[in-house]
């Protein structure tokens, strides 16, 4: 019975944090350009649990999966919205899929590559804070150098209302 993965093995690049926000879709254009130019690798870090992980097509009622279907669909989810990015050709992308709390595996991952890049906030949180406490936690525990995307204003829309009519 195989695990899932709890700890990357990283070495060198640059890692982004990604959690299927727009806001993290900014970050990884913006890795992957300043990849282009460093000429090294980009890692996609999405981290994960069973409330955030989308459901495996082996789910049905009644019934729960193992981990490791969970943690396939979100490795799949993840590759579908990498490419949907239509990041440089030839930037190499590696995607990579961790289970557990997003600043705690982030800061780990910290320590294998030569810079970290996030978005501000991602999807959880509260909309007016200006950091997100995910990268909160990761500024103050990284062991590399940080890059933060900032969130514009024109990024959101302005009202609930409008955020249910994006969505739809």
């Amino acid at each position: 019975m195989s695990e899932v993965a709890t700890e990357l093995d990283i070495s060198g690049g640059i890692a982004v944090g990604y959690d299927g926000s727009e806001n993290s879709g900014h970050a990884a254009r913006w890795a992957a350009e300043w990849a282009q130019k460093a000429g090294c690798d980009v890692h996609v870090l999405r981290t994960w649990t069973l409330s955030t992980a989308p459901r495996p097509a082996s789910w049905a009622p009644g019934y729960v999966p193992p981990l490791t279907d969970f943690e396939g669909a979100v490795l799949e989810a993840l590759q579908h919205d990498i490419d949907a990015l239509k990041l440089p050709d030839d930037v190499t992308v590696l995607c990579h899929v961790v289970h557990g709390a997003a600043g705690r595996r982030l800061v780990e991952v910290s320590e294998q590559v030569e810079l970290l890049v996030l978005a501000s906030r991602g999807r959880g949180g509260f909309r007016g804070l200006v950091l997100g406490s995910t990268a909160d936690q990761v500024v103050r525990h990284s062991h590399c150098p940080i890059v933060i995307i900032p969130v514009v204003a024109q990024d959101e829309p302005a009202s609930p209302d409008e955020r249910l009519l994006k969505d739809e």
